[in-house]
Order: C-alpha cells, then sequence, then structure tokens
C-alpha cells in the first residue's frame, strides 16, 4: 500500500507519460495482462487508456488489471488510467 505523500509523486511522474496499453471492446484479457506485468517489471509505472467502444469504464479496467497483477492503481483520469507495481530485486523508483 502506498502513503499518500507516495502517491502524489507518483502522479507527478507519470504526468509526463504517455499511454503505453489500450483496452478496447474486447476488454481485459489474460495475454494483455502478462504483457502489463512485464512491462511494470521493468518500468514501475504506466500509463493505459480505455477506449470509448469499451465495455470497462477506467477505474473498472485499472481495478482488474491490478488486483491480477498484484499492482497498485494510482489515479484515474477520464479515460487514462496510472499503474505502479515496484520491482522487489531492482526498483526503478524510490518511494520515501
Amino acid at each position: 500500500m502506498i502513503t499518500p505523500k507516495q502517491r502524489a509523486y507518483l502522479k507527478g511522474l507519470a504526468n509526463s507519460l504517455e499511454p503505453v496499453f489500450q483496452v478496447g471492446k474486447g476488454g481485459v484479457n489474460d495475454a494483455q495482462v502478462a504483457q502489463i506485468d512485464d512491462y511494470l517489471r521493468v518500468h514501475e509505472l504506466m500509463k493505459i487508456k480505455v477506449l470509448d467502444n469499451s465495455l470497462y469504464s477506467a477505474k473498472e479496467a485499472a481495478a482488474e488489471i491490478a488486483e491480477k497483477i498484484n499492482a497498485e492503481v494510482v489515479q484515474v483520469i477520464g479515460s487514462k488510467a496510472v499503474l505502479y507495481k515496484q520491482n522487489p530485486e531492482k526498483p526503478v523508483i524510490v518511494l520515501k
């Protein structure tokens, strides 16, 4: 669990990021979740975008993905969500 101060720090880092993955009308599938998990293992922080034709809202998609890969939802704004998962072996982002 991340603290509000850590969440604010991560929001600041995510501000300049572009969405890396999209959730469309197919929803969240296992292959996509595996790719997101691999991406987070390297980068630790990412944005996803939920397309308008998706059956999910950004909040629902982010919560489902985060639950499956044990990540944290940092924020959801509109159709975009920010996810964070610390790499236990080689942390890229150091939270205070």
